[in-house]
């Protein structure tokens, strides 16, 4: 009978994931230490077992699925009521991360291009991994969680002003049909989230049907998500950010609960896969060979952005436990800094040493992310411990 290559490869990575998720959890640790360990074994790395743009692939399912989750979970009222924290918090901390690194810039002489990249990509957090955290220690819902949450969604708004800027920069004119698809895009994403909060409840369509019919509820959930993912996409906006609107839309309708029974299984699997997908891009002989440099930029990437983030939520009226909190939770480098820097690679405003070092930082920031904020997880305001004590 004939046997599919790909098997084994899955029966040696299902393997993989086990021996090293428990190891990780014997210490204590997320699973998305375990997951990033096992993107370096299984990666070129390690026994290149996958290709890594296909794994890439489906990592990016991971991180649209997990921001639906999260639309059904967040507050909205609550949401919508410190959008003034979350837009100026951002803005702030984006303002700030440049300005650290052009601090740094002028004293090795960078140009402006490669400042404005580099401060850009530090100050995007990563949604996945906070998400994830938060998720595990039940503080979807403190008031310390919402403000990340709140924080981590404009950032995700970002993405696309900062991708023109650094265009402009690289000598690349955005086109107006472009442009007037994201203004669009913004337009629809605001007037959706207003009419959900002015209603509070909406009715889907065929919602009886779907309540009736276990099979079709997951083809229902499925549909919504990657649907509003995809019109975002086209507007040229964060698919992240469509697929967090898909949830608000479900958990306005009611339906929240049977699409967590039937597709927690697959965030999962794809959350997984995303960060085995990151841990893949990871070149060993190149951190070994720059270990030094690539440990400094991380402290320095820990300290910097919980210093930014703390004294912007402070300066905009919340505790200082509750900022240093917050400023822990997004102080390490997201996943769609990885974008910004392939795109500065491809627009040449880094070469492929900083591009390595920028990859570097990033995966290094993840994998010690949780053990940082763990931390400084103590500092935390008595809100976030009554919701994981109860």
């Amino acid at each position: 009978m004939h046997m599919h290559p790909l098997l084994p490869a899955l029966v040696a990575s299902i393997f993989v994931v086990l021996l090293v998720g428990a190891v990780v959890r014997h210490f204590g640790q997320p699973h998305v230490i375990a997951y990033l360990i096992v993107g370096v074994i299984l990666g070129p790395a390690g026994l290149n077992l996958f290709e890594g743009d296909a794994v890439a692939l489906v990592g990016e399912f991971g991180v649209i699925l997990l921001l639906f989750f999260v639309g059904m979970e967040v507050d909205l009222t609550r949401l919508v009521t410190g959008w003034r924290v979350s837009v100026i918090g951002t803005i702030l901390q984006v303002v700030f991360s440049v300005a650290a690194v052009a601090a740094m810039g002028w004293w090795f002489e960078w140009s402006w291009a490669r400042i404005v990249l580099l401060g850009f990509a530090i100050s995007l957090s990563s949604t996945a991994l906070v998400v994830t955290m938060l998720r595990q220690w039940k503080e979807m819902g403190t008031e310390a969680g919402q403000e990340a949450i709140g924080i981590l969604l404009v950032q995700d708004v970002l993405l696309a002003p900062m991708l023109i800027v650094l265009g402009l920069l690289g000598g690349s004119t955005p086109s107006a049909s472009l442009l007037a698809l994201q203004v669009v895009g913004s337009l629809g994403v605001v007037l959706l989230v207003a009419t959900l909060v002015r209603k509070k409840t909406i009715r889907l369509p065929f919602g009886e049907l779907l309540r009736s019919d276990h099979e079709l509820q997951l083809f229902g959930a499925l549909l919504l998500c990657f649907l509003f993912a995809w019109l975002t996409g086209v507007c040229g906006l964060s698919t992240a950010l469509g697929a967090f609107v898909a949830g608000l839309v479900v958990a306005s309708a009611k339906e929240t609960e049977w699409i967590h029974r039937n597709l927690e299984p697959y965030r999962v699997l794809f959350v997984a896969t995303f960060f085995a997908s990151v841990g893949m891009l990871v070149d060993i002989s190149f951190l070994l060979d720059n270990w030094l440099p690539v440990t400094a930029l991380v402290l320095l990437a820990f300290f910097t952005n919980t210093l930014i983030n703390a004294s912007t939520m402070k300066a905009l009226g919340r505790s200082w436990r509750t900022s240093i909190y917050i400023g822990a939770l997004l102080s390490q480098v997201g996943e769609f800094s990885f974008v910004l820097a392939a795109v500065g690679k491809e627009l040449g405003i880094m070469t492929e040493f900083g591009y390595q070092m920028v990859l570097g930082v990033i995966v290094g920031t993840l994998v010690l992310g949780p053990a940082w904020i763990g931390v400084l997880r103590p500092l935390r305001g008595p809100s976030a411990r009554v919701a994981v004590e109860s």
